[in-house]
C-alpha cells in the first residue's frame, strides 16, 4: 500500500473519505506486522483522521 498524502485526502468528498478510509483499515489489518505496507497504512489512517478532524472545525 502506498502512502495517501493529506494533499489527496483534501480534493475528496467526506463520503469518498470514509470509504477510503474503511479500505485501507481493512488492508492494515490484512498487512504483516512492522512491514512498510503496515506503516504506510497506519500513516494513511492517521492522515484520513487529520483530515476529518480538519473539516470538523471548519465552519
Amino acid at each position: 500500500m502506498r502512502l495517501i498524502t493529506r494533499f489527496e485526502l483534501a480534493a475528496k468528498s467526506t463520503t469518498e473519505l470514509r470509504s477510503l478510509h474503511k479500505e485501507v483499515f481493512n488492508a492494515m489489518v490484512r498487512s504483516e506486522p512492522r512491514t512498510l505496507e503496515r506503516v504506510n497504512a497506519l500513516a494513511s489512517l492517521e492522515n484520513i483522521e487529520i483530515e476529518f478532524t480538519s473539516r470538523a472545525l471548519r465552519p
